[in-house]
């Protein structure tokens, strides 16, 4: 996705469009060209913007905490009085997280493949450093179709895994967002929530949307098949039929 990236003061993202801010999150794994089609698709009708999340940059405190407490301050940066705020997998986490403490900045909510409940990461022998193949098949496995995990997805994702640092700070994230589980807060949030989930997603399982739409009382769950942890990529025109029609029953 070629996007010139902003910066302003501690934060870094792209922007497209005008209209209602529609703030995209990105997740453990994610790049900016995870949101392409969508990014495209609803810049025509949004002021669309993705913060590029400081997962390897946090110090100490790394965490999903931190994550949200850093889009608390992107979001009073931008001087944003209301958004609709979309989280794919651990960036869905983060959206939670920001959205029970900012009820009133957050006009709808959207959750795809989000943690918060139940997730299964890489496994106990994640990260394999130096293991092309093994990242290549870990990687495979968050779509349904394995050819959607191109040779430059697999790539990005070994070269992380390879880097000491960035390999901690992702261990860190991933057992912060296990130990961060949020069954007895979802209850409190009533802002609508569209959940658009694929059929086949293994790493948060069908289970998982249906205990989101359960527990949250103001959601609608949508399917999407033949379809993993990432709709918005593998089903992007599917997905953002979905999201549109949402938003069309929440505009101003």
């Amino acid at each position: 996705m070629e996007q010139e990236i902003k910066t302003l003061g501690k934060f870094k993202y792209v922007e497209q469009g005008e209209g209602a801010p529609l703030v995209l999150l990105h997740g453990l794994f994610g790049a900016l060209s995870n949101f392409k089609d969508l990014f495209e698709h609803f810049s025509k009708t949004h002021k669309v913007i993705i913060p590029m999340l400081p997962l390897f940059d946090m110090g100490l405190d790394t965490g999903v905490g931190a994550l949200a407490k850093y889009i608390q301050k992107f979001i009073e940066v931008r001087e944003f009085d209301k958004v609709h705020l979309l989280g794919n997998s651990l960036g869905g986490h983060v959206g939670l997280l920001y959205t029970l403490s900012n009820q009133h900045k957050v006009k709808t909510l959207i959750l795809t493949g989000s943690s918060g409940l139940f997730e299964n990461g890489m496994g106990e022998t994640y990260p394999k450093r130096g293991d092309y193949e093994f990242i290549r098949k870990k990687t495979e496995l968050t779509f349904y179709n394995p050819n959607v995990a191109t040779k430059e997805l697999v790539d990005e994702v070994y070269s992380i895994v390879n880097n000491r640092l960035k390999a901690i700070k992702i261990i860190a994230l991933a057992k912060s967002a296990i130990r961060n589980n949020l069954n007895n807060e979802l209850k409190s949030i009533t802002v609508p929530t569209c959940l658009i989930w694929g059929k086949n997603d293994t790493i948060t399982p069908p289970l998982v949307a249906e205990e989101f739409k359960s527990l949250l009382p103001n959601s609608e769950l949508h399917w999407i098949d033949e379809c993993g942890h990432a709709p918005m990529m593998e089903q992007p025109e599917a997905f953002n039929k979905v999201l549109a029609a949402f938003l069309a029953k929440h505009q101003d």
